[in-house]
């Protein structure tokens, strides 16, 4: 008989999110299709959530009867903040997201993207030698390096030119922070202002392309990629390519400082980063659970599910499930993929993979390189880490760094 854990989902954030993983496995192991009523949180409405990994990927792939179009956070209202605009592609489903994606992928292959790795790796040098001489015993690294990577890094393939940059972080610290809240109106000028700010770039690159993605979707010349679906575009790279990188890179050092043989492993041969990061992906999983809505009814372990109704895909749960990654799916194994490619879904799976994982992948793979080459005693202070507002990213939004342990 199935046993109800009504109180092992909740809505996360700030300190809730230091450790989830307890209740995860309980309703991976006791409710793995929990049902949340309606009235439970106000204005969530009635969904599911999915815990098992099997259950998970199955969901994520299955753009048919699980949708996208509806949103990606339970309730009415997921919707509402692009009434009257185009819905970003994150928010299609095939046959249009085929299309879209197809347009937007091409700058973004690991080749093109393995081509920023210089500049990457020089500004997180840079970034690094700013904090430290400001605080060179203990200063925040989040803050210092991991925040203005992901920024840089969102600004660099969006063709943001340097003389805007001050002002796009500005935006982009605003509008993250907004989003975190699950609020975006929350940040009105910093949003209005970056439209304003894309639509002037988007004219700009019609007559004077560069390298880069705006560049590329403006000269594709396919009449269903408008000025305004552009714009989407852009505000859904700042959105969500900016705190899931922090969220990588934050929980990355908290594992390498309490698993200092996991770390040995990595400067012993510092070949083996890359194929590390799915690992760190995997136990971090930035992304903790996005919704998909049933196009129809569906039956999971029993459970029906009716049509029309909101299914939270508990990424952070599925990641550590035994059931796929063995009785050690909680431990960290730096070289857990070197035979098998990880089937994780902290970049989603499937149609909706995520666009950005080969940027994600080498952020993540640059900043280790070069943290555990410049301060192979490093440590973090996971414990005085403070984590972020918000239910679907877990990131800390402030990490005391030290150099030396």
């Amino acid at each position: 008989m199935t046993e109800t854990v009504s109180s092992d989902y909740t809505f996360r954030g700030r300190e809730s999110w230091r450790d989830p993983w307890d209740a995860y496995r309980r309703l991976r192991d006791h409710d793995p299709v929990h049902h949340v009523p309606a009235g439970r949180f106000p204005e969530m409405g009635e969904f599911w959530v999915l815990s098992h990994f099997a259950d998970v990927f199955r969901a994520a792939r299955d753009t048919t009867t699980f949708s996208s179009a509806q949103g990606l956070t339970p309730g009415d209202n997921a919707m509402e903040m692009f009434e009257g605009r185009a819905a970003p592609i994150v928010m299609l489903d095939p046959p249009d997201h085929t299309q879209m994606r197809r347009l937007v992928s091409r700058p973004m292959t690991p080749r093109k993207v393995a081509n920023s790795a210089p500049a990457v790796r020089d500004f997180v040098d840079q970034r690094f030698d700013e904090m430290l001489s400001a605080n060179p015993d203990t200063a925040d690294i989040v803050g210092g390096v991991y925040k203005p990577l992901a920024s840089f890094v969102v600004a660099e393939y969006l063709g943001v030119p340097e003389v805007d940059r001050m002002r796009f972080d500005g935006w982009t610290n605003a509008i993250v922070a907004a989003n975190a809240d699950g609020d975006i109106a929350g940040a009105p000028n910093a949003a209005l202002e970056l439209f304003g700010f894309a639509e002037e770039l988007i004219e700009r690159r019609k007559v004077d392309p560069g390298d880069d993605l705006v560049s590329d979707l403006v000269q594709a010349g396919d009449e269903s990629v408008s000025a305004e679906w552009i714009v989407g575009f852009i505000f859904t790279m700042v959105a969500g390519g900016n705190d899931t990188t922090a969220g990588l890179l934050g929980g990355t050092a908290e594992l390498l400082t309490t698993d200092r043989q996991q770390r040995q492993l990595l400067i012993d041969d510092p070949t083996r980063i890359a194929g590390s990061i799915d690992e760190f992906l995997r136990l971090t999983s930035p992304v903790q659970n996005l919704a998909r809505t049933t196009t129809e009814p569906v039956e999971i372990q029993g459970v029906k599910i009716p049509a029309d109704k909101k299914v939270m895909l508990l990424y952070g749960s599925a990641n550590r499930d035994e059931r796929e990654f063995g009785d050690e799916a909680a431990d960290l194994n730096v070289l857990r993929g070197v035979e098998n490619p990880l089937r994780m879904l902290s970049l989603g799976s499937g149609a909706h993979h995520c666009l950005g994982a080969a940027a994600a992948r080498l952020q993540g793979t640059v900043v280790l390189e070069r943290t555990l080459a410049r301060f192979p005693e490093f440590e973090v202070d996971y414990e005085a880490g403070e984590f972020a507002p918000g239910p679907f990213v877990r990131r800390y939004e402030r990490l005391p760094f030290s150099p030396n342990s």
